[in-house]
């Protein structure tokens, strides 16, 4: 395809990891096992909040829609980038670039909102109890999910719209692990500016401002912790919150890591590992983190195994 003499590509050609066949065929096995791992701990957390009544709580009904999030994500980057482990590279139609793109910045701009949420309700649940059920409700749950989907679709589809305006001329080849906005963009023979802009004023409700929501909320909850007079109030306070807080310090660290520190002192290895820790690593770390040091959870797995092994 021509236009204004330009070559327009059609398709793109991801590197991946590029290494010897051993290594990547290492990289393939491991990386299979952490997307199984992947999708069964999320869909069992699913599962156990579903079916189990003491878990029908605010809480657990975000915990359920940020592992329904990580699935999306890890579905989204781990099957090509599986493939390209085996073919040492793979090529992918700009058009499903764009489309992997575009779902990867929807499931980002998502976890962030409900993480944002998930630290609201423990403020609520901590420093405002009294009236904490009458506040997060299954209904204002049920509004508050869907305002954090929509209003992720609602910005990144903008953002597509900017992106989509642009030329692409090549070289189609991306030194990376997938189709990142940052790799794509530097695709293009346009003018960018705008879509930056774009992107930078789509930070800051699906980025900063959640991220000043989370300090201010963890901020009170720990003043009203230390207010407790007795050591197992404050403990008990502090176990109902420190998983999420763990979950948030692993989101945002390895985000500013990603696409806020300087790149030129990195090599393109330290990226790709960083991102692979990121949109795979991640979305196992959560199952992991709730059930490890969540006793509800744990009650409530141990429940669906006994009814399994009685059946």
């Amino acid at each position: 395809m021509y236009k204004n003499n330009q070559t327009i590509i059609t398709e793109v050609i991801l590197l991946g990891f590029q290494s010897s066949k051993e290594i990547r065929i290492v990289l393939f096995i491991l990386l299979l096992i952490v997307y199984v791992l992947t999708l069964f701990g999320n869909l069992l957390i699913i599962t156990l909040v579903y079916y189990n009544k003491a878990l029908h709580t605010p809480m657990y009904f975000f915990l359920a829609q940020l592992s329904l999030s990580d699935m999306l994500l890890t579905t989204d980057i781990a099957p090509f980038l599986l493939y390209t482990l085996l073919h040492e590279g793979g090529t992918m139609s700009f058009t499903g670039c764009i489309f992997q793109q575009h779902i990867f910045d929807i499931i980002e701009s998502t976890e962030c909102l409900l993480l944002t949420v998930m630290s609201y309700d423990r403020y609520l649940a901590i420093c405002n109890p009294l009236h904490y059920t009458s506040i997060m409700n299954e209904l204002f749950c049920i509004i508050l999910t869907i305002i954090s989907w929509l209003f992720s679709i609602l910005t990144t589809v903008i953002a597509a719209i900017t992106i989509a305006y642009l030329d692409f001329c090549g070289p189609n080849i991306i030194d990376h692990l997938f189709c990142d906005v940052s790799p794509v963009l530097k695709l293009s023979c346009s003018d960018t500016f705008w879509v930056q802009l774009d992107m930078i004023l789509n930070s800051v409700p699906l980025l900063f401002l959640p991220f000043l929501i989370i300090i201010i909320s963890y901020t009170y909850i720990i003043f009203t912790i230390l207010k407790i007079p007795s050591n197992t109030g404050k403990q008990k306070a502090f176990s109902t919150c420190s998983s999420h807080l763990m979950v948030v310090c692993i989101f945002y660290i390895t985000l500013i890591v990603i696409y806020d520190l300087p790149t030129s002192g990195q090599s393109l290895t330290i990226r790709k590992l960083v991102s692979l820790i990121y949109t795979v690593g991640t979305p196992l770390l959560n199952p992991i983190i709730y059930s490890l040091r969540n006793k509800d959870i744990k009650i409530a797995f141990a429940k669906l195994k006994n009814s399994f092994v009685s059946f």
